[in-house]
């Protein structure tokens, strides 16, 4: 592990608040903004992996292609968690800059999910000790199901 670990752990345990926030918006009926935070999820805890193996970036779109780069395409992780990626940041952008066009509930729903499953593939790949100090701090991602 290269990045700092406390950079590495707040990462992982602010993509656990967004997964947490994106229910809770949810509930709410703020679709455009639970879509967006599921993006966040995912785009917090793809930015701890790479930290995590020493990679640097400097934008959303640096991480998404980093992620596919060094994870994806070597089969690091599997493509449809790189698509679950790229879907996230699609619906972000509409949720965050559409305008007139809106995140529907179903999307936004369906945006937690793989939000969910993104946080999964990723725990594998960090250190184990990330993982265990964010057990302290919240739930973990796999005990957030929805109801």
């Amino acid at each position: 592990m290269t990045g700092s670990r406390r950079e590495i752990v707040e990462l992982w345990q602010r993509a656990d608040e967004a997964l947490q926030a994106t229910g809770t918006l949810l509930e709410a009926g703020f679709a455009d903004f639970a879509a967006s935070r599921a993006y966040y999820a995912a785009f917090y805890a793809a930015s701890a992996l790479l930290i995590a193996d020493g990679k640097t970036f400097r934008s959303h779109r640096g991480v998404l292609a980093l992620i596919h780069r060094d994870y994806v395409n070597p089969g690091r992780l599997p493509a449809a968690i790189g698509q679950i990626l790229s879907t996230l940041s699609d619906l972000r952008n509409i949720g965050d800059y559409g305008g007139v066009a809106h995140v529907s509930p179903e999307q936004a729903q369906r945006a937690r999910s793989e939000a969910q499953h993104f946080l999964e593939a990723v725990r594998f790949l960090l250190p184990e000790e990330i993982v265990e100090a964010d057990s302290t701090h919240g739930t973990t991602p796999e005990a957030k199901e929805p109801e």
